[in-house]
């Protein structure tokens, strides 16, 4: 790595490190264990945006120096120059030199190949920052082009054009456009098309202490864009591109125009009074965001994203958890009256009860990204009745709304139900991560789950045992 230093990545690959020698590499390395640290990491850039975050942290009345979030605000700055790398990179880089001669058929009937047929790619996992809150979506990405010139383009460049676009800030309407464009001038078929599937994350507003069970954790859009002969909609190409994603869940008639799109389909995105109200009140904050916004070569004066630094910060803001640690206090210590839980039934002592697919959702003090997910909750009723799920609900509620790490929230959880039962304890925590999709990994579709048992769990394998076997086989991860 900087300084004509090597990286112990390389010396491993190359066998150059016998495992007695691991430690004295590293401290040539410059100590400490810390092999991470570039000289990009030390741009001018990347320091402005660590001090913003630490701004952020203190407006959340968090401690920058505690363990958890040492790191935070180098990690985030990482993250955020890789999802926004796009700014830096050119199209006609990535296309020149990637297209390659195919004739197709001679003959004068029909097409093939780079003599005019369509080709299709389909599945392109992407993400993008959205320009109106900051907080990633998702994307899949379909593109399809007609060659011209009898010659294609290599396969693996479609997806590095989309890549360039999606890594800016972005909306998806203008992003499928910007993509469609861009495969259009740089490779000059006889048409291209794009098609992008969109998931925005949308959190539960915090007005209730109890979080509303039918609340929709996706804001879902599908987009299209067409040049040249996929200009118009009714062209045959056009049913031909579609009839080969008709196994992808899409349905031509829900693909939104430039035209019909929702201007605001990120559900952060609130009216011009919230927005002036909110930077009223935490105009240090709203700064540091701004701040970002600059280091990251966007102009925070852009239409766009005039309201980004509040929307974000109203959205951050929701981790400060004094009133709801209040609120939860006050209901853990009054103690639900199990006499009248569900009815009054009775329970025989050590009955396991399951209470499963409680929807949490958090923010990871590593990264200051999303983490979201389903919980499961098991108990010994050890002769008392079983506690309502409305309480059970708030305890996921109280712990997720926080900074925080999955190991945490997990032991968080059970000792709290521990406290309040006096029983044995098993919590599962399943959760998709945004650090995994947004930071560089790409790791598109996994999920992390987490265990804590306390009592009898801890000791009674079959116990545990019982409780897995009643967890759903597949986390609702949409919906």
């Amino acid at each position: 790595k900087g300084s004509g230093k090597r990286s112990v990545e390389g010396l491993l690959s190359m066998g150059a490190l016998e495992e007695g020698h691991f430690n004295e590499e590293l401290e040539k390395l410059g100590g400490g264990g810390c092999v991470e640290l570039s000289l990009e990491e030390q741009q001018p850039d990347t320091v402005a945006i660590e001090d913003a975050v630490k701004v952020l942290l203190q407006g959340l009345d968090e401690d920058v120096n505690r363990e958890g979030l040492k790191k935070t605000p180098l990690r985030v700055a990482k993250a955020l120059r890789e999802g926004t790398s796009g700014y830096g990179q050119k199209v006609k880089d990535i296309v020149q030199g990637a297209l390659f001669p195919e004739a197709g058929l001679d003959a004068g009937v029909g097409h093939a190949g780079g003599a005019g047929g369509l080709v299709v790619v389909r599945d392109l996992d992407l993400f993008s920052y959205c320009e109106s809150c900051l907080l990633p979506f998702q994307v899949k990405c379909h593109v399809g082009y007609v060659p011209s010139g009898q010659q294609v383009v290599g396969l693996s460049k479609l997806s590095r054009v989309a890549d360039v676009f999606a890594k800016r800030l972005q909306d998806p309407q203008r992003l499928v456009e910007e993509v469609c464009s861009a495969l259009q001038q740089g490779i000059k078929p006889d048409g291209a098309a794009v098609v992008l599937q969109c998931l925005h994350i949308n959190f539960p507003k915090l007005e209730s202490f109890f979080p509303d069970p039918n609340h929709q954790r996706w804001v879902k859009v599908l987009v299209s864009s067409g040049s040249g002969v996929f200009e118009d909609k009714e062209a045959n190409v056009w049913v031909d591109f579609l009839s080969l994603l008709k196994f992808r869940g899409i349905d031509a008639e829900k693909i939104y125009t430039s035209d019909s799109a929702d201007q605001y389909w990120c559900p952060s995105r609130p009216s011009s009074g919230d927005i002036n109200k909110l930077g009223s009140a935490h105009p240090g904050m709203t700064a540091a965001v701004t701040s970002i916004l600059k280091s990251l070569g966007e102009d925070p004066s852009r239409k766009e994203l005039i309201g980004t630094p509040s929307r974000f910060v109203k959205w951050l803001m929701n981790f400060k958890n004094a009133n709801l640690e209040m609120k939860l206090n006050g209901f853990v210590c009054g103690r639900p009256d199990f006499s009248t839980a569900n009815g009054g039934a009775s329970h025989d002592e050590g009955q396991i009860n399951s209470e499963l697919s409680f929807s949490f959702w958090s923010q990871c003090e590593h990264h200051l990204l999303p983490f979201h997910g389903v919980v499961h909750i098991g108990y010994l009723s050890a002769g008392v009745h079983p506690i309502g799920r409305a309480l059970l609900q708030s305890i996921v509620h109280f712990h997720g709304f926080r900074l925080q790490v999955q190991e945490r929230l997990t032991r968080q959880i059970a000792e709290t139900v521990s406290s309040v039962l006096g029983a044995d304890v098993v919590v599962v925590v399943e959760a998709i991560h945004t650090c995994m999709i947004s930071r560089g990994i790409e790791k598109f579709g996994s999920s992390t789950a987490t265990i804590a048992v306390l009592g009898r769990f801890s000791t009674d394998p079959n116990a545990r045992a019982k409780f897995l076997q009643c967890i759903p086989s597949t986390m609702t991860s949409e919906g």
